[in-house]
């Protein structure tokens, strides 16, 4: 902030600009303030019209202030309001006996087989009409739980998985399933949430991360804004100018301009600006600018692109980076789910209910984040729950409450400082060194909580239910079960607090906001229509060499049958241009249902804009079709008739996009919309007169014949034609009567209704059903070791000896990796050279050196954008684009890729799997075209069960691997599977990229128990990781420290309790020291920051590289670097291990496997072939019989066209989900060199 000139004549010049301030209206106060430039000067300025360096000054201003003293900020600010005794809008959130259950199928009915899938559906059926009795079981989510929470408090949700975290948040947040059993009730501020819109009052920040992948995070923070609104910061802020007018109160003027700034930039860049806009100012000053930290209770705080948002959430280096998905390069993982809750966080809610928003964050970038919920919190009086998995103690302090929850009950709701206080009154001791929240969390497992057991009786097994019991009888719980006893008086609610209104703005401006944004992606997908106007020459090149016009005659019968055939084609083709809408409505369903649940638009405002923008496409291939082909073909040649053709097509292709959106509205899966998709074809092309005649069609499908657009198109486009002069021969009626047309309708009146129809009719409106997905994570069934029996500093288990692992059924050669000087280079991306980057290379990675040992755990480590995958990626050979430098040896040999991929494993942060396979089947296939050919299967099979063993997955060997977030595995076992899948090679070298990540702590255990196990067996392991607690990261042995920008700041060994890291730090002069109890991992994070670099003017890299112990790396890389004698290079016969035939083999076993257990493609593919078969049967109804007629051979070879055509175009579309889904475990599988693209190919065919 700038600082009060000390000079007097300054000073009375800004009296007297005061108090003329003062005198003024309150509407005018609102947007002038006092502005100081740069030279001191002061003058009274309004917002509106200030300039974009003078905004960006007041922010700059702004930003420097909060870096100096973050709380005196928000102190300052509060201080304004409490000054005039005006209070933020506040609300309480209650709920009381919240209980919800689910009927479910248990143990082998559960599978998603076909049988299943058939039992299921007829048993569904019955049930509804009351014949059956349900076999389904009862599953207690929550288990009538009761608590509140209150404002100006930061509230931490812990448990579990399936412990109800989730469930209890959508219940909170009134976004509960329909199917679901509800009871209880939720209240804010003593409404019930029928009284109001909870959508609009409280905000859930969900775990999955949906966005439209075209969209930059820029466009996407600025599209939540304006959709969302202002809310009721202007009435405040005028009530606010008001009462310090009336009590003669001068504001502080730093925090004044700041206020009335944001308030106008607010306004005009989410409400008033495109979406997309690129001038000079605007571009800052949209949503990289506008991420927002509070609740907006009265501002969205503001981020600065290079400052603030660097520190909180980190999205300001991809602020104009398309947000990506798995086909379109985008922003990382950790980055979706900051833009996740950045785009929440961007409207006005008083209630902020965020479900794990830490997953794939470093530990520092967390911690900055919560640091300022916590402060926006108090100082707004916002009512904030969050949900973390692995809070660290720094973060685990920043909370004022506590809920933890187990098996749906909650065991512990209070001050965070009283948690261990119950814990201990219950017996349990949390020890020295431990992570608090680590030590809630693992209270609840029964393998887990005797290890923490104090008192000297007996232990026994504490279940949730005592523990809840127990809690009613300590003080905490006696307190709070008084207050919830005491109804809340709504009198005493803020009429601001509870939001009455649907939307965060007017309709009319809503469909302003959502033409923009589709406007936007109709640019951006312009790709796609690309692709479909080369498609459509490449139908109209073959049109128009089929039926040219030199062959082509207007003389006999058999001529207009000829051009019959043509008109048929063309609308057939222009019909089926249409499909290609499915695929992509169903990419954004996801996107489109959260933000209509979120009350960001009615489906109205998103259907309007999106058949308004259809149009120009459908003009534009209609007036490419009938250009290029109508004359060529040979139609009647008056001008007329073209015209009329073209608009008739133009109707058709608007029919037909209607059509296809309504079917990918109401299947919302691609399997189940393409099979609609190509049902409704059937219909409309097997029922619209030409393949079939009218009179042929039975009277019970005649319906049919009249609801098919297809036959106004044909019988429309016959008229136009065969009205024409070069039909002057009397053959209209014949030809049309040869296709049992006996309409006498003139084709005027068709085309007015074909035209109107396709205009007029309704679009494809999204339904309104709610697509919450419930918690369907499972709590691991494995035996669990304590934390302190596994990870501690020795690495041994604490009561009895480790040892040396017996050899496994098949034996490994350990191998050692070390690289000098390794350095990548990417091409500079055109959008940063027009932001003045120069030179046409980007270094990711600068110099850097090395070694992983074997039977060494080593841990990479950074903060986001450190380059640890991208370093990890080149040792391991991942890369294929750039340009590497530096040398890579194993074993004293020079790395080659061929070989390298034989004897090293890769697991990748994203679990992804075939998941229509169990456990024990994906291993069995990984080790039969990963293992040699020489190794027997029966060898095979038992070094899979040690492998199994190894990662304790056993116990769960016949479980369904499934989809993420959907069913199947929960997180940790994919993980524990992912290892799995990679040791079966029976590989020397193991890269893990993120092994932790999205585990709670519990969970984290168990997969670094799994990774420990591995170690010794001699194998090398390493690991990035993001936010590690004590525990873990002291399981490491050693620690290679990455900074931002690749290079590398400390490679060696951590020590006792990480003393030789420690050590190593603070010996560097003005490092702060590590406090007792932090966690190291966190606190070298935090002082080799960015920002204590610039603090202390050093440069950790340059440090590290000038240090004894870079002396000691570079002796033992260099002596890695030279074979031991009589050391052999490693060297295959060939690049796969398994043959060609024996690849094609493994393939089609697993393809056969994952068809019979996805009844969602086998089971309606066949439902939908018995219905094709049966409704051709009553269609064509002995047609095979007839033959005494031209018609009647025409209706048989008809009938034979459309059903070979459909069963061909249903298998076509509804395969290609299913190969979507594999295609992505295919590009896994064969990085790791499982089988090459053929035999995968030859199998799935």
């Amino acid at each position: 902030m700038s600082t009060r000139g000390e000079n007097g004549a300054n000073k009375n010049e800004e009296d007297l600009v005061l108090a003329a301030l003062q005198r003024s209206p309150t509407y005018i106060r609102a947007r002038t303030s006092i502005f100081r430039g740069i030279g001191g000067e002061v003058a009274l300025v309004d917002v509106g019209k200030m300039k974009g360096e003078e905004q960006m000054q007041v922010l700059d201003g702004l930003i420097n202030a909060i870096n100096e003293d973050t709380e005196l900020f928000f102190k300052r600010v509060k201080e304004r309001f409490e000054k005039v005794d005006l209070e933020f809008p506040k609300v309480k959130v209650c709920f009381h006996h919240l209980k919800v259950d689910a009927m479910v199928h248990v143990g082998s009915r559960a599978l998603p087989t076909i049988p299943n899938f058939i039992f299921n559906m007829t048993e569904s059926s019955l049930r509804q009409l009351r014949i059956f009795p349900s076999r389904r079981k009862k599953l207690s989510i929550l288990n009538n739980i009761s608590g509140f929470l209150r404002p100006s408090r930061l509230t931490l949700l812990l448990g579990p998985p399936s412990s109800g975290k989730t469930t209890l948040l959508l219940a909170l947040a009134g976004r509960l399933d329909k199917n679901l059993m509800i009871s209880g009730r939720v209240t804010y501020n003593g409404h019930d949430l029928k009284e109001f819109v909870p959508q609009r009052t409280a905000a859930y920040v969900s775990q999955r991360d949906s966005h439209i992948a075209e969209m930059t995070v820029r466009e996407t923070l600025e599209f939540s804004g304006r959709c969302q609104g202002v809310g009721f910061k202007q009435d405040l802020l005028m009530e606010l100018l008001r009462r310090e007018t009336n009590a003669g109160i001068i504001p502080d003027q730093d925090i004044d301009i700041f206020i009335k700034v944001w308030r106008h930039l607010h306004k005009v860049c989410f409400l008033g600006s495109s979406i997309g806009r690129t001038d000079k100012y605007s571009c800052r000053l949209h949503s990289k600018d506008f991420i927002v930290l509070s609740r907006t209770t009265f501002w969205a705080f503001l981020l600065h692109p290079s400052e603030i948002s660097a520190k909180i959430l980190g999205l300001d280096i991809c602020a104009d980076t398309l947000v990506g998905d798995e086909m379109l390069k985008g922003i990382s993982g950790g980055q979706k789910k900051r833009l996740t809750t950045g785009e929440l966080l961007m409207g006005a809610p008083r209630v902020l209910l965020m479900d794990e928003i830490s997953t794939g964050l470093d530990s520092s970038t967390t911690f900055q984040i919560i640091k300022y919920l916590k402060y926006t919190t108090c100082a707004f009086d916002g009512t904030t729950l969050v949900s973390l998995l692995q809070p660290d103690p720094e973060t685990y302090s920043l909370f004022d409450d506590i809920i933890l929850l187990s098996e749906g009950q909650i065991i512990y709701q209070g001050p965070r400082e009283t948690a261990l206080e119950f814990f201990k009154f219950m017996g349990f001791k949390c020890p020295s060194r431990k992570n608090v929240a680590d030590f809630l969390q693992e209270l609840t497992s029964e393998k887990d909580q005797g290890q923490y057991w104090f008192l000297n009786s007996q232990y026994s097994y504490v279940s949730a239910t005592k523990f809840a019991e127990g809690f009613q009888s300590f003080h905490v719980g006696n307190a709070l079960a008084q207050e919830l006893a005491i109804p809340f008086d709504k009198r005493d609610g803020h009429p601001a607090a509870l939001s009455s209104s649907t939307y965060g703005v007017k309709k009319s401006e809503l469909l302003k906001i959502s033409f923009d944004w589709q406007l936007l992606l109709l640019k951006r997908n312009s790709a796609v229509l690309v692709f479909k106007v080369t498609q459509l020459f490449l139908i109209i090149l073959i049109m128009m060499s089929v039926f040219f016009r030199s062959t082509m005659h207007h003389d006999t019968l058999e001529d207009g049958a000829v051009y019959l055939g043509a008109l048929y084609f063309a609308i057939l083709m222009v019909l089926f241009n249409g499909f290609l809408e499915v695929p992509m409505l169903i990419a954004k369903l996801p996107v489109l249902y959260k933000q209509r649940d979120l009350h960001f638009y009615p489906c109205w405002i998103y259907t309007l804009p999106s058949w308004l923008l259809s149009i120009p496409t459908s003009l534009l291939e209609s007036i490419i079709w009938v250009a290029a082909t109508y004359y060529v073909v040979g139609f009647d040649p008056q001008i007329t008739r073209c015209f009329r053709q073209f608009l008739l097509y133009f109707s058709l292709h608007q029919m037909s996009i209607g059509l296809f959106r309504v079917m990918a509205s109401l299947g919302r899966n691609m399997i189940v919309a393409n099979t609609f998709g190509s049902f409704a074809m059937l219909v409309v092309m097997a029922l619209g007169g030409f393949v079939i005649s009218r009179d042929s069609i039975p009277s019970w499908w005649i319906w049919g014949y009249w609801f098919s657009p297809l036959m106004y198109a044909q019988n429309s486009a016959s008229v136009n034609e065969f009205r024409g002069h070069s039909w002057d021969k009397f053959l209209f009626i014949p030809i049309v009567l040869i296709q049992g047309n006996k309409m006498q309708v003139l084709w005027e009146l068709i085309m007015f209704w074909q035209l109107s129809a396709a205009l007029g009719s309704q679009q494809a409106v999204v339904s309104k059903k709610n697509t919450q997905n419930k918690d369907k994570e499972h709590e691991s069934e494995d035996n669990i070791v304590p934390f302190g029996e596994f990870l501690n500093h020795s690495h041994s288990f604490t009561g009895r000896e480790i040892k040396k692992r017996r050899g496994m059924v098949l034996p490994f050669e350990p191998l050692s990796m070390c690289f000098k000087e390794i350095s990548y280079y990417v091409d500079v991306p055109m959008e940063l050279k027009l932001q003045g980057l120069v030179g046409d290379k980007l270094q990711l990675l600068v110099n850097v050196t090395g070694a992983f040992r074997p039977g060494v755990l080593t841990a990479l480590v950074g903060v986001s954008g450190a380059g640890k995958t991208t370093l990890m990626d080149v040792l391991a050979g991942r890369k294929t684009g750039g340009h590497i430098t530096g040398n890579i040896y194993i074993s004293g040999h020079p790395k080659k890729q061929e070989t390298f991929a034989r004897v090293s494993g890769y697991c990748e942060q994203n679990d992804v799997h075939s998941p229509c396979l169990t456990i024990h089947e994906s291993l069995l296939f990984s080790a039969w075209l990963r293992l040699s050919s020489q190794v027997d299967v029966k060898t095979q099979k038992a070094f899979v069960e040690e492998v199994m063993e190894l990662v304790e997955l056993t116990s769960l060997r016949g479980a369904l691997v499934g989809l993420p977030g959907v069913d199947g595995l929960s997180t940790e076992q994919r993980k524990r599977l992912t290892i799995a899948v990679e040791l079966v090679a029976n590989p020397s070298i193991v890269f893990m990229d993120e092994p932790t990540s999205g585990l709670d702590a519990r969970s984290a255990a168990i997969v670094m128990r799994t990774v420990r196990n591995i170690v010794d067996t001699g194998r090398t392991i390493v690991c990035t990781i993001h936010q590690p607690s004590i525990d873990i990261f002291e399981s490491f042995d050693e620690l290679l420290l990455m900074k931002r920008g690749g290079q590398l700041i400390y490679a060696g060994s951590l020590g006792n309790r990480s003393c030789k890291l420690i050590q190593y730090f603070e010996e560097i002069q003005g490092v702060h020291r590590i406090r007792s109890g932090q966690n190291p991992a966190a606190w070298v994070l935090e002082v080799t920051s960015s920002a204590e670099e610039n603090r202390l003017g050093v440069d950790f890299a340059d440090i590290y590289r000038k240090s004894a112990l870079f002396q000691q790396n570079e002796e033992m890389v260099e002596s890695l670097s030279k074979p031991q004698e009589g050391s052999a290079e490693l060297y295959f016969s060939s690049k796969y291990s398994q043959s060609f035939f024996g690849q094609f083999l493994a393939c089609l076993w697993k393809q056969n496997l994952s068809y019979w257990r996805n009844p969602q493609y086998t089971a309606v593919r066949f439902f939908y072939t018995v219905i094709i078969s049966l409704m051709f049967g009553s269609i064509c109804w002995k047609f095979g019989s007839k033959r005494s007629t031209q018609q009647d051979i025409l209706n048989a070879m008809g009938s034979m066209y459309a059903a070979v055509l459909f069963i061909g175009i249903t298998n076509a579309s509804s395969v290609q989900p299913v190969v979507f889904i594999e295609r992505f475990v295919s590009y896994r599988e064969r990085a790791a060199g499982m089988y090459s693209a053929l035999p995968f190919a030859f199998a799935q065919a």
